[in-house]
């Protein structure tokens, strides 16, 4: 997937075009349909408000998903389990207000939108959104952003795991063997699972900035 170096920092530019969209507090299902408008409240570092553009792009993709091919939350087919490994940010990784660990949630974050870097792949190269190839391709390069971002926020980024060519083209292998019906499930999976990280992202930087503020 990666085009040039200007191609990338374009896709970046296009999800922060408004400049800094201010991010709301709230992260309910209705804030899904409209970003937040510049005018509620002042701007935001760069890296939180493109962690909320993105979980709104992925929200978006997923409800659409769920318009043009009834795959669903609710429907039948999401009883079938589902063998993928995507990251989940849980209450050991030290990202909720009460224990927060700033170092191993960043550690969390970073390596878990490196992860996802590949299912994105994945959801890019299938035909289910071939209408949608752009959006999904820059999602992915703005993950990767976020990703290299965060990961330069802490004292030791050395520390954050990165899939490396390997094994990233095993489990996009492993992926692409999924057909017809089954591959939209994935995707619905991957969509469904990325919102909720970035949810959780967008609390853990808008958490950050609060206490960094309060202390300055």
């Amino acid at each position: 997937m990666p085009r040039s170096a200007a191609w990338a920092a374009a896709a970046v530019a296009l999800l922060l075009g408004a400049a800094a969209l201010p991010v709301p507090d709230s992260s309910g299902e209705e804030d899904l349909v409209d970003e937040p408008s510049p005018s509620r409240s002042s701007p935001v570092p760069d890296y939180e408000s493109l962690a909320w553009l993105l979980r709104t792009r992925a929200a978006r993709l997923k409800h659409e998903m769920c318009e043009k091919f009834t795959v669903c939350e609710n429907s039948m087919e999401m009883l079938v389990q589902s063998h993928l490994k995507l990251p989940k940010i849980v209450e050991e990784d030290g990202c909720l207000p009460s224990g927060f660990n700033k170092e191993k949630c960043l550690t969390k974050i970073s390596s878990g939108l490196f992860a996802f870097q590949t299912y994105l792949e994945y959801i890019h190269i299938q035909e289910t959104f071939i209408s949608e190839k752009q959006k999904i391709e820059t999602i992915w390069y703005g993950t990767k952003h976020l990703a290299d971002t965060v990961r330069q926020m802490m004292k030791n980024p050395d520390v954050v795991p990165i899939p490396d060519q390997t094994s990233q083209k095993t489990l996009l292998e492993k992926l692409k063997a999924n057909k017809n019906w089954r591959e939209k499930i994935a995707t619905h999976f991957i969509l469904r699972d990325f919102t909720s990280f970035m949810e959780k992202t967008v609390r853990a930087l808008r958490y950050i900035r609060k206490t960094r503020s309060s202390s300055a």
